[in-house]
């Protein structure tokens, strides 16, 4: 029977997706990066989804790569293939979060090492334990991160502290990982900070959320994202779920919206 990568969850229109390998802090093998792009693809056409929690199972969320599994997993594979739209399957796995249509929030605890750690940063918020460990890893194995997170870190992190980070594998806490950018906040309790925050997001018009998220992810000019907000406001302004939103805040009660 093959062991089961990853678990999906829906409640109340958010789902808990958990990275299931904790015996390996959940590193990537060829199953877990099969199971991660399976997940978004079941998230990506899931009705009624309104936001994502993703965590991993155990001590951690990510250890990166399984370097065993993994060692002959990349012979023969044409790392130019675009496959998933803009990326690779290797990238899908990070990226795909970014293109989520819903809002993704990463729980960082225990380490998140070199591919977990550019997994985490696909999420559009990522809430990390204070005792959490970090590391652009990759220059451990003589290799570079290929997953996404230089697409990913591009304006969250700055410029001279990554190129620090990825040209020495060290690595760093949560507090600096937050000083950084690769962490949006540190919490105690970091998956009952992201539960409460998804259902915050939960809470509001689905259609909105999902238009802010295609501004979010929107690389244009200034003129593509100002005709761009225009066009996602126009559609919005008296919407069904609009005018709910409306309604609920005048009459102090909570809306009920429709996805």
């Amino acid at each position: 029977m093959t062991e089961q990568r990853v678990t999906i969850h829906v409640e109340a229109h958010v789902a808990q997706v958990r990275l299931a390998r904790p015996d390996k802090l959940n590193a990537l093998d060829p199953a877990m990066f099969a199971a991660l792009i399976d997940a978004i693809a079941q998230l990506e056409a899931m009705p009624g989804l309104r936001a994502v929690i993703l965590s991993g199972e155990g001590r951690g969320f990510c250890a990166g790569l399984d370097m065993a599994s993994m060692a002959g997993a990349g012979s023969g594979i044409d790392l130019a293939a675009r496959t998933h739209g803009l990326v690779n399957d290797f990238q899908q796995v990070a990226w795909g979060w970014r293109t989520l249509p819903v809002p993704v929030i990463a729980v960082v605890h225990g380490v998140a090492f070199g591919g977990g750690l550019q997994i985490a940063s696909g999420a559009d918020v990522r809430i990390a334990a204070p005792d959490a460990r970090l590391s652009v890893m990759e220059m451990k194995w003589g290799i570079v991160p290929d997953m996404a997170g230089f697409a990913l870190w591009r304006g969250n992190v700055r410029d001279d502290a990554l190129r620090e980070l990825v040209y020495t594998a060290r690595e760093f806490s949560a507090e600096e990982a937050q000083a950084l950018g690769f962490v949006t906040r540190v919490a105690g309790d970091p998956h009952a900070e992201a539960m409460a925050l998804a259902q915050a997001i939960a809470g509001r018009n689905p259609q909105a959320v999902r238009a802010a998220k295609r501004l979010a992810n929107l690389e244009a000019d200034a003129a593509g994202i100002l005709l761009a907000e225009s066009a996602e406001q126009a559609a919005l302004l008296r919407s069904p779920n609009q005018i709910e939103a409306v309604m609920a805040n005048m009459q102090k009660r909570a809306p009920n919206f429709t996805d």
